[in-house]
C-alpha cells in the first residue's frame, strides 16, 4: 500500500476526500475550523510535491440538490485563509465545468467540488419518493440510483490521477467518495495524514496500551454504547461510567433517580455489564454524588445529592464534588486514557464543571506521561470548549467511525484503501 509520504505527486492531480462538514452561523461563516485545519498538512504535502489538488466533501444533510445553504462555497474564505492561497470553485461535481476545470488544473492549484450530497448517488439512496410509494416503486428507485452511482463515481475518478482518503469521520460509510471511488485507483490510492494518524492512535490504544488502561465512557444512553463497552472490557483495566447512562445503572441496582434520563429496557444489560466487569477483573468507577436540577436551564435550582437517591421532580445533570475527586484520583493512576462521552450536560455552563474536571484530570495525567485519546463528537466538542485539545495526546475526528472501529468492525473507507 502506498503512503502519502512515499508517493510521487509531481505533475499528478490528487482527488482528496476531506471532511469539511463544519458548523456555520446564520451568516454562513465557519464557527469551528478544526476539521479544515486538520486537513491542511495533507493538502500541502501534495502541493509541495509538485501536484495539484481536487477537494471533495459533504456539508450537512441536504434533502434536495443545490440547496444553497449547504453549498461549499460558504467555506471557501476559511479554506483560503488556512491554506494561504486561492481556491478554484467548480460549482458542481458532475457538469462539464468541473471536468474542464479539473483537466486544466496546474501544479500548485487547488480546486473544490460542490457538496457531494447534492447528488443522491453519493449515498446511493433514492430521493423524492412519495410518502405513499409502493414497495415496487421504492425498489425501482433504489435500483436506479445504484446504477447511476457507478457513473457518478466514475466521473469523479476521471478528474484525477490518484485518490487520497483523509476523512476518517465518514470512513464507516460505504459512499461513492469514501469507498467506491478507490476501485478506480488500484495502484494510486492512499490515506491522508488524518486517516493515518487516527488508525495509528486507535490501534495503539486498543492493541498495545500502556497499563493501567482506563476507559471513560459517558453520554446519555447505555444502548448506544453496548458493543463498544463489551469490546473495551476485553482490553481495559478499569472503566469510568458517567453522563446520563449513570442513572440507568443506578436504577437497575435499585436506586432512586427522580426524573433523570433512564432506559428501563436496558436494566438487565446494565447489570450484565457490571457482572462481566467483576468476572474480568475490570474495576468500575461510577459517580457517588450528582448535581441535580429542577429544570433543564441555566437558571435552574440545583443541589448535590447521592447519585442513587435523587428526589422526584429533579434530574441528574452532572457529577458532584466527591465524584470529581474520585474520577481525578483514578485517572491519575492510569497510563492510557480513552475518553468517549462527557459526564454531564456540558453545553449548559452550570452543568459543565464535572466534564471540565475530567478534562483537567486527563490533561494532568498526560503531562505526567500518560497517553490520552479523546474520541466521539461530544467529547471532542467538550475538550475544545475548555481549550484543552492541544494538551492531550490525540483528539479523534471520528464519531460513529471511531466507535465502529473500536468495536472491531471493518470500515468501508479503510478497507477500500487497504484492499486491492
Amino acid at each position: 500500500m502506498k503512503t502519502i509520504d512515499s508517493y510521487n505527486f509531481n505533475g499528478k492531480r490528487a482527488i482528496i476526500r476531506v471532511d469539511f462538514n463544519v458548523p456555520l452561523n446564520d451568516s454562513f461563516q465557519v464557527t469551528d475550523n478544526t476539521r479544515i485545519r486538520a486537513a491542511i498538512p495533507t493538502i500541502k504535502k501534495v502541493l509541495e510535491g509538485g501536484g495539484s489538488v481536487i477537494l471533495m466533501s459533504h456539508l450537512g444533510r441536504p434533502k434536495k440538490n443545490n440547496d444553497e445553504k449547504f453549498s461549499l462555497q460558504h467555506i471557501i474564505p476559511e479554506v483560503e485563509k488556512l491554506l494561504g492561497q486561492s481556491i478554484i470553485f467548480a460549482g458542481d461535481c458532475m457538469g462539464d465545468k468541473a471536468a474542464e476545470l479539473a483537466k486544466e488544473l496546474k501544479p500548485g492549484q487547488v480546486m473544490l467540488l460542490e457538496n457531494l450530497r447534492f447528488y443522491a448517488e453519493e449515498e446511493g439512496k433514492p430521493r423524492g419518493l412519495k410518502e405513499d410509494a409502493t414497495d415496487e416503486e421504492k425498489k425501482a428507485a433504489k435500483k436506479a440510483v445504484k446504477e447511476s452511482q457507478k457513473d457518478f463515481v466514475k466521473r469523479l475518478a476521471s478528474y484525477a490521477d490518484c485518490y487520497i482518503n483523509d476523512a476518517f469521520g465518514t470512513a464507516h460509510r460505504a459512499h461513492g467518495s469514501t469507498a467506491l471511488i478507490a476501485e478506480y485507483f488500484p495502484e494510486d490510492k492512499m490515506f491522508g495524514y488524518i486517516m493515518e494518524g487516527e488508525l495509528k492512535a486507535i490501534d495503539g490504544v486498543m492493541q498495545n496500551p500502556q497499563r493501567p488502561f482506563v476507559a471513560i465512557v459517558g453520554g446519555s444512553k447505555v444502548s448506544t454504547k453496548i458493543t463498544v463497552i463489551t469490546k473495551l472490557l476485553e482490553r481495559v483495566d478499569s472503566i469510568i461510567f458517567g453522563g446520563g447512562m449513570t442513572y440507568t445503572f443506578k436504577a437497575a441496582q435499585g436506586g432512586k433517580i427522580g426524573n433523570s434520563i433512564c432506559e428501563p429496557d436496558q436494566f438487565q444489560t446494565a447489570l450484565d455489564i457490571l457482572k462481566e466487569c467483576e468476572e474480568k477483573g475490570v474495576k468500575v468507577v461510577m459517580a457517588e454524588d450528582a448535581l441535580i436540577c429542577d429544570k433543564f436551564s441555566e437558571d435552574a435550582n440545583t443541589q448535590i445529592v447521592a447519585a442513587d437517591n435523587i428526589p422526584d421532580g429533579w434530574e441528574g445533570v452532572d457529577i458532584g464534588p466527591k465524584s470529581k475527586q474520585a474520577f481525578h484520583d483514578h485517572i491519575m493512576q492510569c497510563k492510557t486514557i480513552l475518553w468517549n462521552g462527557p459526564v454531564g450536560v456540558f453545553e449548559i455552563e452550570k452543568f459543565s464543571t464535572g466534564s471540565k474536571a475530567v478534562a483537567e484530570a486527563i490533561v494532568e495525567a498526560t503531562e505526567q506521561g500518560a497517553y490520552s485519546l479523546i474520541g466521539g463528537g461530544d467529547s471532542v466538542a467538550c475538550i475544545n470548549k475548555f481549550g484543552m485539545a492541544k494538551k492531550v495526546s490525540y483528539v479523534s475526528t471520528g464519531g460513529g467511525a471511531l466507535l465502529e472501529y473500536m468495536e472491531g468492525k471493518e470500515l468501508p473507507g479503510v478497507a477500500a484503501i487497504k484492499n486491492n
